[in-house]
Protein backbone atom coordinates (compact mmCIF):
# COMPACT_ATOMS: atom_id res chain seq x y z
CA UNK A 1 0.00 0.00 0.00
CA UNK A 2 1.16 3.34 -0.55
CA UNK A 3 0.44 5.76 2.58
CA UNK A 4 2.18 9.71 2.98
CA UNK A 5 3.85 10.02 5.49
CA UNK A 6 5.34 13.35 7.18
CA UNK A 7 4.90 14.61 3.37
CA UNK A 8 6.32 11.46 1.75
CA UNK A 9 4.73 8.78 -0.27
CA UNK A 10 6.34 5.44 0.90
CA UNK A 11 5.02 1.73 0.61
CA UNK A 12 4.38 -0.53 3.22
CA UNK A 13 3.12 -3.93 3.84
CA UNK A 14 -0.79 -4.10 4.43
CA UNK A 15 -2.23 -4.51 7.41
CA UNK A 16 0.54 -2.34 9.43
CA UNK A 17 -1.33 -0.65 12.79
CA UNK A 18 -0.32 3.07 13.53
CA UNK A 19 2.32 1.60 16.17
CA UNK A 20 4.32 -0.35 14.16
CA UNK A 21 4.27 2.54 11.55
CA UNK A 22 5.42 4.71 14.81
CA UNK A 23 8.45 1.75 15.21
CA UNK A 24 9.23 1.36 11.47
CA UNK A 25 9.51 5.39 10.89
CA UNK A 26 11.90 5.49 14.19
CA UNK A 27 9.62 8.51 15.76
CA UNK A 28 12.03 10.29 17.83
CA UNK A 29 10.87 10.21 21.42
CA UNK A 30 7.80 7.75 20.35
CA UNK A 31 6.37 7.83 24.05
CA UNK A 32 5.35 11.90 23.44
CA UNK A 33 4.40 11.88 20.10
CA UNK A 34 0.75 12.55 19.03
CA UNK A 35 -0.62 11.04 15.58
CA UNK A 36 -2.90 13.07 13.13
CA UNK A 37 -4.40 9.99 10.37
CA UNK A 38 -5.75 11.90 7.81
CA UNK A 39 -6.80 14.92 10.25
CA UNK A 40 -8.17 13.16 12.43
CA UNK A 41 -5.98 13.02 16.02
CA UNK A 42 -4.97 9.73 17.32
CA UNK A 43 -3.33 9.70 20.82
CA UNK A 44 -1.14 6.78 22.21
CA UNK A 45 -4.00 4.81 23.61
CA UNK A 46 -5.12 4.24 19.70
CA UNK A 47 -2.09 3.65 18.32
CA UNK A 48 -2.81 -0.29 18.26
CA UNK A 49 -6.03 -0.14 16.93
CA UNK A 50 -5.31 1.99 14.33
CA UNK A 51 -5.13 0.47 10.90
CA UNK A 52 -3.36 2.11 8.08
CA UNK A 53 -5.33 2.04 5.00
CA UNK A 54 -3.98 2.62 1.71
CA UNK A 55 -3.94 6.25 0.50
CA UNK A 56 -3.74 7.57 4.25
CA UNK A 57 -1.75 10.66 5.40
CA UNK A 58 -0.25 10.60 8.72
CA UNK A 59 1.42 12.95 10.52
CA UNK A 60 3.40 13.14 13.77
CA UNK A 61 3.20 15.96 16.50
CA UNK A 62 5.05 17.37 19.68
CA UNK A 63 2.94 19.47 21.76
CA UNK A 64 4.96 22.11 23.52
CA UNK A 65 4.11 24.01 26.76
CA UNK A 66 5.84 27.50 27.33
CA UNK A 67 5.47 30.88 28.57
CA UNK A 68 6.31 33.23 30.82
Amino acid sequence: MKITVAGEVKEYNDGLTLKELIEAENVETPEYVTASVNDELIDQSGFEKTAIKDGDTIEFLYFMGGGC
